[in-house]
């Protein structure tokens, strides 16, 4: 079993079914100016119809992920060295994270993983020696106990750094669990763990129904997969487009729901051309996306992701029958040697960590 990403390039046929219900939201040859259809903040952010987390007790950890999303900036990490083929890993070392962790630390301050096992669980420990603000934590298979344990171990031991775990990417998307299923499962680490805030990941839309209300009622806060390059007006949109996309689906899942917000997955890849990604694009993304959508409390985006992954080629998808599209090897700001693409140059360098 992969304890990768479980990509999303089967999304476009999910919401090909589900574009009437998209059709608001969807972008044209002219949006409106940012200001107007920019996402609501603070109290505004609730509406009547809201759905709100449960979870007083993680309270205090969500205030540290708003403090984050406001003053931090995130990627996606995968470690460099771990690479998973046919579904068989092998395991991340020490010293290739803390040599991954020591490039990324130059532009972000705050991480979200994808697993807890493979050596992943070595992520918490290296990015609070280097001086990282925040983590989310991955749980690749939030019912496998072992790696839950890891998870829930990570987040007692490093109280100041995790500020959250994520159970899973794409279960019910792609059909591994029911919503119910998730739903005890959340109830069950809540009695657990009821200081640590909790979320599962979808792309966008499977928080749009109003049976997805239970499940939203469970989660500290949010975490969305926003593709644009799935929509079937990408290839001749603007980035700017794009970008407003993102923003316009963060509006709408902030009227669904009042806790943080937090586009896990967005971007474009660096190759093939041949489908419109290229590194110029990457970056003009980006810089359209940090010009829409700058950081606050309530809301941000993770860029996504911080290193290529060629081995994802040679992995099992995430679904029978399915491989992944040559794209998924290339979604990094930096390539699989932790050299960076012409995005990072535009990403401005922060401080370093105080000791």
């Amino acid at each position: 079993m992969t304890r990768a990403p479980p990509r999303t390039w089967a999304i476009a046929v999910a919401l090909v079914a589900a574009v009437g219900a998209l059709a608001p939201f969807s972008v044209s040859a002219s949006p409106a100016p940012a200001t107007a259809l920019a996402p609501p903040t603070g109290a505004a952010a609730t509406t009547s119809g809201a759905v709100c987390a449960r979870g007083a007790a993680a309270t205090p950890g969500v205030a540290r992920l708003r403090e984050a999303l406001g003053r931090g900036r995130f990627v996606a990490y995968v470690p460099t060295g771990l690479r998973i083929v046919n579904g068989k890993p092998t395991r991340a070392n020490a010293d290739a994270i803390r040599g991954d962790l020591k490039v990324l630390r130059a532009r972000f301050d705050s991480l979200i993983t994808y697993g807890a096992d493979n050596g992943n669980e070595e992520i918490p420990a290296i990015a609070a020696a280097l001086g990282y603000r925040a983590l989310i934590m991955g749980v690749y298979d939030p019912f496998d106990a072992t790696e839950l344990s890891a998870a829930l171990a990570a987040a007692k031991t490093n109280p100041g750094l995790v500020v959250g775990l994520s159970l899973g990417n794409e279960l019910l998307f792609f059909h591994r669990h029911t919503a119910a299923e998730l739903e005890t499962l959340l109830d069950g680490i809540r009695a657990q763990a009821p200081r640590v805030p909790l979320a599962t990941t979808e792309p966008f839309h499977m928080f749009y129904p109003p049976e997805a209300k239970p499940l939203l009622q469970r989660m500290d806060f949010l975490l969305a997969n926003v593709h644009p390059i799935f929509e079937p007006w990408f290839r001749t949109a603007s980035d700017g487009d794009a970008a407003q996309f993102v923003v316009n689906v963060v509006s709408k899942l902030a009227q669904n729901y009042c806790g943080p917000v937090v586009v896990k997955e967005t971007g474009i890849p660096t190759a093939p051309e041949t489908k419109g990604y290229t590194a110029k694009r990457q970056a003009s993304f980006y810089e359209e996306l940090q010009h829409r959508s700058p950081p606050t409390t309530d809301h941000g985006f993770v860029y996504f992701a911080a290193f290529d992954a060629p081995w994802r080629l040679d992995d099992i998808g995430p679904a029978p029958n399915q491989h992944p599209a040559p794209e998924e090897a290339h979604w990094g700001l930096y390539d699989e040697h932790r050299q960076p693409k012409p995005v990072v140059a535009q990403i401005p360098p922060l401080p370093p960590p105080r000791r």
